[in-house]
């Protein structure tokens, strides 16, 4: 996609806050300061429109950007940060919980890992979570300028192996925000999601149904 125009239409913490356009909606999930504000910002070619902070868990919205009039890419609160109190992780979890099952437009998850380490329990146990309702992944490993290319299959392996990677509803990618590598297979990955109608969901609720 060629974008030029993009906003922040709401910082939501409700349903009820949510848009109501009716674009098709990708989540992007991480723990703190994984990458998410700049794989956003290299996304929409802006050095620093999503926001980015040096404090990891600032952000305690779902940030709702509209790209281009077309899409909307939801920015969820990092996940992992210790300092964060109990009772606000736990309000949190229940806030991303509730979007992420429940939200009719969302087409798909990009799960951001950092490529120079195994993922962490809570990037395995949101790849899980994602899994079970059937949610379409990207897994993008992000800072993937600061490893020698020549080593970007093993990491490629390490991360898969411990998410124990599923092909059925999952793809993966090296990204820099740097080099811009994987930009262009991201928006790929996005365009072809944007063009899938509350598939999720429809599964989701069969699902439900034959309990």
């Amino acid at each position: 996609m060629d974008v030029h125009n993009v906003s922040l239409t709401i910082s939501a913490v409700a349903p009820k806050q949510y848009p109501t356009t009716g674009y098709p909606e990708l989540a992007f999930v991480g723990r703190s300061n994984v990458g998410k504000s700049s794989f956003t910002n290299t996304l929409i070619n802006r050095k620093s429109f999503a926001r980015t902070s040096s404090q990891p868990g600032k952000t305690q919205t779902l940030n709702f950007y509209n790209v281009e009039d077309q899409v909307y890419f939801v920015d969820v609160p990092g996940y992992g940060y210790a300092k964060v109190s109990r009772t606000e992780r736990e309000k949190w979890g229940q806030m991303i919980e509730t979007y992420l099952t429940d939200r009719t437009q969302l087409r798909g998850v990009v799960s951001l890992v950092d490529a120079r380490h195994a993922p962490s329990e809570d990037d395995i146990n949101m790849y899980n979570w994602l899994s079970y309702y059937d949610i379409p992944i990207l897994v993008v490993a992000t800072k993937a300028d600061k490893i020698a290319r020549g080593k970007w299959n093993k990491a490629e392996s390490i991360i898969k192996k411990a998410l124990e990677f599923n092909d059925a509803n999952s793809d993966f990618l090296m990204f820099s925000a740097v080099t811009k590598d994987g930009k262009a297979e991201a928006w790929d990955w996005i365009e072809a999601r944007m063009a899938e109608p509350e598939a999720v969901f429809e599964a989701i609720e069969a699902d439900d149904e034959g309990e």
